[in-house]
C-alpha cells in the first residue's frame, strides 16, 4: 500500500468530482506544478491506487432493476467452484461478483429489465448450480445515495484545515 500525502488526496478528490479535469486546473487547485501533478497521477495509477474507467448507470440504458444477491454454497469441489465463478464472470447481467468471508460466500449485483427478467436470470443460475447453492437471498436496490465516493482527506486522516 502506498502512503498518500495530503496533495495526493486532494488530487484524488478532484478527479472523483471531474475525471476529465485538466492537469492545469488540478495543479492550480492543489498548489503544484503541472509536471508534478502528471507525475503524481501516473505514479498513483502505476501503484494501483485507481484506474481510469467509465462509470455506467444501468438504469439509464434499460436496466432499471438492480438486484443484490447473497449466496451460501455447500458440498462443492474446487472444479465446481471454478465453474461457478467463471459462469458469473461470463454472465453479462452479473455486474459484480465478490467472494465473502462470514455468513455468506458470495455477493452479486445483477441487472434486469423487468421482474420477469430477474426471475429468469435468478432461476437460470440457481438451476445450473443447484448442487452447490445452499441458500440464496436477494433484494432489489431501490435507490443509491452513495456509490464509490471516497473523501480521501478524511479517509486518510488529514485535517482539511491544515
Amino acid at each position: 500500500m502506498s502512503k498518500l500525502d495530503k496533495k495526493a488526496c486532494l488530487i484524488l478528490n478532484l478527479l472523483q468530482q471531474d475525471c476529465r479535469m485538466s492537469f492545469t486546473d488540478i495543479a492550480e487547485k492543489v498548489g503544484l506544478s503541472v509536471d508534478s501533478v502528471k507525475k503524481r497521477i501516473s505514479k498513483m495509477k502505476q501503484d494501483g491506487i485507481f484506474y481510469p474507467k467509465v462509470q455506467l448507470r444501468p438504469r439509464h440504458f434499460g436496466f432499471p432493476n438492480l438486484m443484490d444477491v447473497r449466496i451460501k454454497l455447500h458440498n462443492y469441489t474446487s472444479e465446481e467452484l471454478n465453474d461457478f465463478v467463471e459462469y458469473l464472470r461470463d454472465e453479462p447481467k452479473v455486474a459484480e461478483a465478490f467472494s465473502l468471508s462470514g455468513e455468506w460466500d458470495f455477493a452479486l449485483v445483477m441487472l434486469s429489465k423487468d421482474a420477469d427478467d430477474l426471475v429468469l436470470m435468478s432461476n437460470k443460475i440457481r438451476d445450473k448450480f443447484s448442487k452447490i447453492i445452499n441458500t440464496w437471498s436477494s433484494s432489489l436496490t431501490t435507490r443509491a445515495w452513495k456509490f464509490e465516493d471516497y473523501d480521501m482527506l478524511k479517509l486518510m486522516g488529514y485535517d482539511q484545515e491544515e
